[in-house]
């Protein structure tokens, strides 16, 4: 009995220290790559998309950091969140309103822009590759890549402009797409 008693003690912990430690990487991790919402409420829309935001470091970042044909979390950490509360029109497209995970295939001219019913809870998988199941993509937009002269060096993602405009920037590139409230 004294050794049931001791190994339960013992078990619970390391289950305590287990979870401390979890904690404090957890916590490390969003130290490097901030957690940010975005929130856009107007125009008929009512969006919210949250994500971590990496910095550039001096770092190549597309077609190294993030390599060109590969699906990409699109951030850090988690899997990006886009919430909406209204039915959009993505760049012509239809999206109905509620929560999706937000994925992108960055090539060099153009990007995939990818929106996944999915939940995932982290971005990657053990083989750090993208987490997302694509049977359970709901809509894929094709965006051509912007490059601009100034150097963004945090990751960041925008919902700005009339008519609203989806955009994500990071390095020297932008992509945009256009986003609209659905009307009946």
């Amino acid at each position: 009995m004294k050794f049931l008693k001791w190994l339960i003690i013992i078990l619970l912990l390391l289950l305590g220290l287990s979870f401390v430690g979890f904690k404090i990487a957890f916590n490390q991790t969003k130290k490097h790559s901030p957690e940010t919402t975005v929130s856009y409420k107007q125009n008929g829309l009512d969006v919210a998309i949250i994500y971590s935001r990496p910095f550039k470091k001096e770092r190549e970042i597309f077609g190294g950091l993030v390599p060109y044909g590969k699906v990409w979390r699109t951030g850090a950490n988690e899997a990006t969140i886009f919430r909406t509360k209204t039915d959009l029109m993505v760049d012509g497209n239809f999206l109905p309103a509620g929560e999706y995970t937000l994925w992108t295939l960055p090539n060099e001219s153009s990007w995939e822009v990818i929106f996944n019913r999915g939940e995932y809870f982290w971005g990657v998988n053990s083989k750090s590759e993208a987490s997302r199941e694509a049977d359970l993509d709901v809509l894929n937009i094709k965006a051509k890549v912007q490059k601009t002269f100034k150097i963004v060096e945090q990751f960041t993602i925008e919902i700005e402009r009339t008519p609203p405009v989806l955009s994500f920037k990071w390095d020297d590139i932008v992509v945009e797409i256009p986003l609209n409230a659905k009307s009946e």
